[in-house]
């Protein structure tokens, strides 16, 4: 059973960045976050996705960005 999630601005600007990080479709990426959630806690550095990062535009609400912004 699939369906479109709902998503705010911030999750899915923090989803389109780990997806361009891991060169992946969104889908593909939102999937594998929740099976790898499901099994590990793992830290990804904030350097790494911005460095992969093709829109500055929403820095300001990214969950990698360095301030306090969270999920």
């Amino acid at each position: 059973m699939a369906y479109t999630p709902q998503l705010t601005d911030q999750g899915s600007a923090t989803l389109r960045r780990l997806a361009w990080f891991l060169q992946k479709p969104m889908t593909k990426t939102l999937e594998r976050l929740v099976e790898m959630t499901a099994r590990y806690t793992a830290q990804v550095k904030p350097e790494a996705v911005c460095g992969s990062c093709k829109d500055q535009s929403k820095c300001s609400i990214c969950a990698f960005y360095p301030n306090d912004n969270q999920i």
